[in-house]
């Protein structure tokens, strides 16, 4: 029952990775709103880019670096 703003606030306390959008504008594009908690809004990519990305991510065990706080 939570607004949108509120669920990546939540995503954001729980430490969550990655957290996915997917409303009628990304269905229309085919693909996904991403955010994540080391960058932030990273902006759109196709559903298959982004399981690539993850997929590259846990093989490599590559770890991205988190953004600075000042």
């Amino acid at each position: 029952n939570d607004k949108l703003g509120a669920k990546i606030r939540r995503a954001e306390t729980e430490k969550v990775p990655y957290a996915l959008v997917f409303g009628a504008k990304e269905s229309e594009l085919r693909a996904v709103s991403v955010r994540s908690r080391a960058k932030g809004d990273e902006g759109q990519c196709s559903l298959t880019e982004f399981i690539a990305k993850v997929k590259n991510e846990v093989l490599t065990r590559a770890l991205t670096s988190r953004k600075s706080v000042s």
